[in-house]
């Protein structure tokens, strides 16, 4: 089958990075977070992408602490959120989707994503699986694996659509049928093709259509 269009029953799509553009404000917010507990922002930042805020509390706090310094980082990160914009093309993308062909796959608590949305004029599809849906986050499978079965669809007829390397892995160990990267972050991880932005794809009514790609298949196209 071409790399350019890809025949599939459902699209999965990541939030932050896929949909919506929440870096600036993200890393505000994890900066004012590590330094009120006396942490290298910059060393907290470099693992905060594609992994549920708690697990990235947990690496560096002391267990006692992680479930009032989670609950500090999601406030943050929520009075952060009216500066979220969208992803070039998310918007048309996501309205040219039919419901029962569309679901979000977050790292973030719903809320966070909701909001996050919602700031960048984006609909909120009916399908969501957030952080407090799974016992493992991306880099496991169960996200994606979880979404496949609320739309009750197989993940080998699905197209997942990540830009960090833990939410790729995350849809090669579901399984999905392809993996569609977004970004200079997904470049060279395995992806089936990576696109720079959404403005790139189309839904043609059985699947994606790749307009224009950076890689295909892990090969660099310039």
């Amino acid at each position: 089958m071409s790399v350019d269009r890809w025949d599939a029953a459902a699209v999965l799509l990541d939030n932050d990075g896929v949909l919506v553009d929440s870096t600036r404000a993200g890393e505000a917010a994890w900066s004012q977070w590590s330094s009120a507990h006396g942490l290298d922002p910059a060393v907290v930042l470099d693992g905060i992408h594609g992994r549920r805020s708690r697990e990235t509390v947990a690496r560096f706090l002391p267990a006692d602490e992680v479930e009032a310094a989670t609950a500090r980082i999601d406030a943050l990160e929520l009075t952060a959120a009216a500066s979220t914009q969208p992803i070039p093309g998310a918007a048309e993308l996501l309205h040219q989707l039919p419901e029962a062909a569309q679901a979000l796959v977050t790292s973030g608590p719903r809320v966070l994503a909701v909001a996050r949305l919602r700031a960048a004029g984006l609909p909120v599809p009916t399908v969501v699986v957030s952080s407090e849906d799974v016992d493992a986050g991306k880099p496991a499978p169960d996200p994606y694996l979880l979404a496949g079965h609320r739309l009750g669809l197989d993940l080998g007829r699905c197209i997942v659509v990540e830009d960090s390397p833990l939410g790729i892995t995350a849809a090669r160990s579901a399984r999905a049928g392809w993996v569609l990267g977004v970004g200079d972050s997904a470049r060279d991880q395995g992806c089936d093709a990576v696109v720079a932005d959404l403005t790139a794809v189309r839904w043609t009514g059985a699947g994606l259509q790749l307009l224009r790609t950076l890689e295909r298949a892990g090969q660099p196209t310039g």
